[in-house]
């Protein structure tokens, strides 16, 4: 038998705000790349003629589209501010745990803020 110490197990272990947000970027990275893909299909269907344009259209006007974006929104803008957040600890600063809780909070903050502004802005201009 090894003298190591062992890891806690899932059970006693009690998550904390920075290994969710950890696991929620590389989640929203993943929604991002699948996201993208939609993007491309519907790129594709407006090159491909009116037809399947219009399919994809619809798709995008029902509620299950419109969450599908919802999402697609939020998961760009939380990467987006999750990675400013990163970049500043590639330079060392911000890993004190006042400073991590604080970052982690401020990053939910501005991707919940950007996604609903983004969707203000988008139904002022679009309709």
């Amino acid at each position: 038998m090894s003298d190591r110490p062992l890891s806690p197990h899932i059970q006693v272990y009690r998550p904390q705000i920075t290994s969710i947000l950890s696991i929620f970027h590389r989640l929203t990275g993943l929604t991002l790349g699948a996201g993208t893909l939609l993007l491309a299909w519907w790129l594709i269907s407006a090159a491909i003629g009116p037809d399947a344009h219009a399919d994809a259209q619809w798709f995008w006007s029902s509620w299950i589209g419109r969450l599908v974006l919802l999402g697609f929104t939020f998961s760009l803008f939380y990467h987006l501010c999750n990675g400013i957040r990163h970049l500043f600890w590639d330079m060392g600063m911000g890993f004190d745990l006042k400073t991590l809780h604080a970052t982690g909070w401020l990053v939910l903050a501005a991707a919940s803020g950007l996604t609903v502004l983004a969707w203000i802005v988008g139904y002022a201009v679009g309709g």
